[in-house]
């Protein structure tokens, strides 16, 4: 049996990236265009949920995405990912994306969601270390994993009974 590795702290998987907003992000609002953030979103937080695992990572699912302020043309978009919380085989990355106003030095908090990340090879049995939180936001952040976790097997199952009912037959008339 394998036990369990000591507790890794929340800033050795912080990922910070930086993306300046430039015209070809934008939407018909004149606003970064919401599949962009996701991109940028999925792309950097996989890289803490490998800096933890050492291991293929597959995204298994977003939620409570929540777009709180729209970033504009000029505005720079820092994004912070880290690893708040692990189970078995998957872990949960928090995400938050701090806009700038070049002009102005004006800060806010543009962006948030968790993703949960599962290692890919059915077959690893190795325990995944918990997370040890550093700041006053991961503590509270990490102290939410066990009820986000709760959600989101409920959540599954209730996918499988819509996905009972969901119909893969061509929806054009033959």
């Amino acid at each position: 049996m394998t036990n369990k590795p000591a507790p890794v702290s929340c800033n050795a998987t912080l990922i910070v990236t930086s993306h300046r907003v430039f015209q070809p992000d934008l939407n018909e609002h004149d606003s970064v265009f919401g599949g962009k953030i996701l991109s940028l979103v999925d792309d950097s937080a996989s890289v803490a949920a490998v800096r933890l695992t050492h291991k293929t990572v597959v995204t298994a699912s977003f939620d409570h995405v929540s777009f709180l302020r729209p970033f504009h043309l000029d505005d720079s978009m820092f994004l912070e990912a880290y690893v708040t919380g692990t189970g078995t085989r998957s872990l949960e990355v928090f995400v938050k994306i701090i806009g700038e106003n070049l002009t102005t030095g004006e800060r806010f908090v543009g962006y948030t969601c968790f993703i949960t990340y599962v290692i890919e090879d059915p077959t690893a049995s190795d325990p995944l270390p918990d997370v040890a939180p550093v700041t006053a936001e991961q503590r509270y952040i990490c102290a939410g994993y066990d009820k986000r976790t709760a959600q989101r097997k409920e959540r599954r199952i209730e996918q499988r009974g819509l996905n009972a009912h969901v119909t893969v037959s061509s929806p054009w008339p033959m």
